[in-house]
């Protein structure tokens, strides 16, 4: 089966519709999410993020190439916090940074630990989570759900999220939720399949709790690295979007790139 497939295609052009116009440019205007003071969304400027390498508790290090990163252009900075010593050490790492005078917001990147993000988003400006590992660990399981058990996985994720949630909307910080087609939950490839609809489905799942919840300073991501998988996946998250009159703003990359050409000709 094609990922084209996927989408049902019937008399209703909404149903498989994921840009304004094919032949003409048109941004999907989407809410303004509050990131520090660099808002995105809405009428802002696209924006520009890029990720720190270097170790996070090596803390002058990544002061350092974060700044790195300012100057050369970026409106905002990730760094990796894996672990909870790693979310608290983003403390100092902001401390260092904004001594020496720039204010521009920092974004934690949270895999697998849910009180690492819940420390991190006392810090920094935003926290991204993966939707496929934030409540799930994968054991490459082969299950059929009925759809009372998924009911109850969901309710599983929804108490190990609101913790998040809560501090998010107290500190005012904000949240991407960042599906990776390589780290898709057993849940969800039991439902949905290794697939666009997989990814799109997993990001939505939390998205509709962050709603519950009334939290909507959010920005969604669908990242592979298979760029036809990445291409189709944002077709239709968009599509997605529209269909639930939904309008987060999308953050765009290809994971594990690569580097020199290969990593310019996939990033472009």
């Amino acid at each position: 089966m094609s990922y084209e497939s996927e989408l049902e295609i019937t008399s209703d052009p909404t149903s498989y519709k994921y840009c304004n116009s094919l032949t003409s440019y048109s941004r999907f205007q989407t809410r303004e999410v509050n990131i520090g003071d660099v808002p995105m969304g809405a009428d802002n400027p696209i924006r520009i993020q890029s990720m720190t390498t270097t170790a996070t508790l090596d803390t002058r290090g990544t002061i350092d190439q974060s700044i790195r990163i300012i100057e050369a252009g970026a409106d905002y900075v990730r760094i990796t916090a894996p672990n909870i010593t790693e979310a608290g050490n983003l403390e100092a790492i902001k401390k260092g940074i904004r001594e020496r005078g720039y204010t521009t917001p920092l974004i934690a990147d949270i895999h697998f630990t849910p009180n690492a993000a819940e420390l991190a988003a006392r810090i920094v400006e935003k926290v991204r989570v993966n939707p496929g590992n934030y409540a799930d660990k994968k054991k490459f399981a082969v299950r059929e759900y009925t759809d009372a058990e998924y009911e109850d996985e969901l309710e599983r994720i929804r108490s190990k999220f609101l913790p998040l949630i809560a501090i998010c909307k107290e500190y005012g910080t904000a949240m991407r939720i960042g599906t990776n087609h390589g780290s898709l939950s057993d849940r969800i490839m039991n439902r949905y399949g290794d697939s666009p609809l997989g990814m799109v489905e997993s990001a939505l799942e939390f998205v509709r709790i962050c709603e519950e919840e009334n939290y909507r300073e959010i920005v969604l991501s669908m990242k592979a690295s298979n760029t036809i998988v990445m291409v189709q996946a944002y077709r239709l998250l968009v599509n997605k979007m529209m269909e639930y009159e939904m309008n987060y703003p999308i953050h765009i990359g290809v994971t594990e790139a690569g580097e020199a050409e290969d990593g310019r000709i996939k990033s472009s």
